[in-house]
């Protein structure tokens, strides 16, 4: 198993694509991962027929991203393209097409799904993917592959640049997408981790939902959760009261296994609030909340980005044997410069801990990584996908 990446930032998408065959150790690759600034939106239609001129790829993948990382840097809102290749002996790569609208339904069974991708549940297979966030149904796509695909990994990004369809762009072999969901799935000998950084911490003490109306908590613990909210302030730093205070500075947290009984950093699924009804105390949460599950307030900076990071990356790093042969960083675009004020601060924490692997990817308007036993779609977010042969 072999792996690259290269980067160009050249503004000339021709010099570009020549700078990164210049730069490469080798040029015929088992899968590559593709991912192009917004910068290039008007050279879309070009990309993949200039791109094959200069590298034989059996299968290829990727999409446009506001901003893309690669050799350890992480280029955003200028015009950059990443790609990042494989040799993969022994690794069954299968591209696809997802079609929002041919999409089966929750309650179909999952020889429907596997009819959907084409692909085996018995191969036990790996998925990588890219989408648009604007019509594709990407929340039941990733709840209908973990029923499908149990054993799975599902890990990828939602493509971003533009405040339109036609800004984006999906790509996939030799044609590029508006919509959909392309990827690809690895089976055979190549195990696919994944490390999630949602990037925030718990404050206070876990709190029982009592009552909720759809994605709306009216009632923890018996009482309003505005009013435990205001009780728990009085007892946090000023720091994090400060935090608190900004809009987006104060989360919610879902612990993900019930019998838990001192849930941690990591054992939440992290949901964004979306309003609080300063009349009846209620809150309303970016997540469908069961009654009698627990939640608990998290607060969100820089500062504890990084923390989280390094926490989840630390743990990962302590359970290897040997180390990721190649990985992707699929990051939201809330994330780099505009939140830490400093450029590729996630890469070099990955590199500082895991050490020199080839990395691509792109920041992206959601990341797509499980939590707990489940897939999820986040906001916020940094997933890695690392990639390691599955036998010696």
């Amino acid at each position: 198993m072999q792996w690259l990446n290269v980067l160009s930032q050249q503004a000339s998408l021709e010099k570009a694509l020549q700078e990164l065959a210049s730069h490469a150790e080798f040029t015929e690759a088992d899968v590559g991962f593709l991912f192009v600034s917004s910068a290039f939106a008007s050279e879309y239609p070009r990309i993949l027929p200039l791109l094959h001129q200069c590298f034989r790829i059996r299968v290829l993948v990727g999409c446009s991203g506001s901003g893309v990382i690669g050799s350890g840097l992480e280029i955003e809102e200028e015009p950059a393209i990443s790609l990042t290749l494989a040799r993969l002996p022994d690794v069954q790569v299968h591209p696809f097409y997802l079609d929002p609208a041919a999409m089966p339904d929750l309650d179909a069974s999952p020889a429907a799904w596997e009819a959907y991708l084409g692909i085996s549940n018995q191969l036990r297979p790996h998925f990588i993917l890219l989408s648009d966030h604007f019509r594709t149904g990407i929340n039941e796509l990733v709840q209908g592959l973990d029923f499908a695909y149990p054993h799975s990994s599902k890990v990828g990004g939602l493509m971003s640049g533009g405040s339109q369809a036609r800004d984006h762009a999906l790509f996939l072999q030799d044609r590029f997408y508006r919509q959909g969901t392309v990827g690809v799935a690895l089976a055979g000998n190549i195990r696919v981790d994944s490390v999630v950084a949602q990037g925030c911490r718990p404050v206070g003490s876990p709190l029982q939902v009592s009552q909720i109306s759809g994605n709306v908590i009216t009632a923890l613990e018996d009482r309003p959760p505005l009013a435990l909210l205001k009780d728990m302030v009085q007892d946090l730093s000023p720091q994090e009261q400060r935090l608190i205070r900004h809009s987006n500075g104060i989360f919610i947290g879902i612990v993900t296994d019930p019998f838990k009984a001192d849930p941690k950093p990591g054992d939440f699924l992290v949901r964004m609030i979306l309003g609080l009804d300063p009349e009846t105390g209620a809150i309303a949460v970016a997540e469908r909340i069961r009654p009698g599950q627990r939640i608990q307030f998290h607060v969100r900076d820089a500062q504890t980005s990084a923390a989280d990071l390094k926490t989840v990356l630390e743990r990962y790093q302590a359970g290897l044997k040997t180390s990721p042969q190649g990985a992707l960083l699929f990051s939201c675009l809330a994330r780099g410069i505009s939140l830490y004020q400093a450029p590729n601060i996630d890469s070099t924490l990955m590199a500082s801990i895991l050490g020199d692997i080839p990395l691509g990817g792109f920041f992206g308007n959601g990341e797509i990584g499980p939590v707990g036993n489940s897939t999820h779609v986040h906001g916020f977010t940094s997933v890695f996908a690392l990639f390691h042969p599955a036998h010696a």
